[in-house]
């Protein structure tokens, strides 16, 4: 699946917010070793390098597309770097300090698992933060997979989308933290975000949530499905007089290994 990093950043305000709401309630001090995973264009992870300023920062991602934007951000930045990699693949080193994961588990399937091995790993003082969305059984995903299941796209689509099982609630995160010796803090926002434009959920997925649908179609069914999914969207997003309202959920863990 490629990505389109201008596509993903164009409503960079509100896809930034959630980040430093996270990273805001991370305290550790003196960090040395920082990890993104799932860093994306890097434009974020680039901000961890000026927050920690002597620590080596990793942005680690499986998108050549993104990694090819990030790029630019450790041009001058010799503690920033960019690897292109599974995350589901990655485990945190003897000295990591501070691992940031901000809107990419929702990607990796049994990531609860995953999560649960990264922090045993962790070293004590250890920093393991994470967001992922909390909106797979809101309308815009919900007509996703409903137009996807439909006669006429079930066929080129089975499989490609998943469902609200993507991710955990709050507790569940929190649980994990819990088990593997960490304090733990979790919890939610949904976001009232105010889209402009004709069809502005259906632009705001297509730099997220519709990717699989697009990288599984030709252009010229994606353009079908589009204009079907966006005369849906319309209806369950109406635009008021100030813009269209898209509610976000994001769901959001930190945790601190005990000493």
């Amino acid at each position: 699946m490629k990505w389109d990093p201008a596509k993903y950043v164009q409503f960079g305000d509100y896809r930034d917010r959630p980040f430093f709401d996270l990273t805001g309630r991370v305290h550790a001090e003196g960090a040395r070793q920082v990890v993104d995973l799932g860093c994306g264009p890097g434009n974020l992870t680039a901000t961890l390098a000026r927050r920690w300023p002597h620590a080596n920062v990793v942005g680690i991602d499986s998108s050549l597309e993104m990694l090819a934007k990030a790029a630019a951000e450790s041009s001058d930045e010799p503690r920033l770097a960019f690897e292109l990699a599974d995350i589901a693949d990655w485990m945190p080193s003897a000295d990591t300090d501070v691992v940031v994961s901000n809107a990419a588990l929702q990607w990796v399937p049994g990531h609860q698992d995953l999560l649960a091995r990264w922090l045993e790993a962790l070293r004590p003082g250890a920093w393991f933060a994470v967001q992922v969305p909390g909106n797979f059984n809101s309308a815009s995903h919900v007509l996703m997979r409903e137009l996807a299941d439909s006669p006429r796209w079930a066929g080129k689509l089975k499989g490609v989308l998943r469902g609200g099982d993507s991710v955990g609630e709050p507790a569940e995160y929190l649980n994990i933290m819990l088990d593997t010796g960490c304090l733990a803090d979790a919890w939610e926002t949904s976001y009232q975000q105010i889209l402009p434009g004709p069809d502005p959920v259906l632009e705001w997925v297509r730099g997220t949530a519709l990717r699989p649908v697009l990288a599984a179609l030709s252009e010229e069914d994606a353009l079908v499905f589009q204009a079907e999914y966006a005369a849906a969207l319309k209806i369950a997003y109406p635009r008021g007089r100030h813009g269209t309202v898209f509610p976000f959920r994001r769901i959001f863990a930190v945790a601190r290994k005990k000493a």
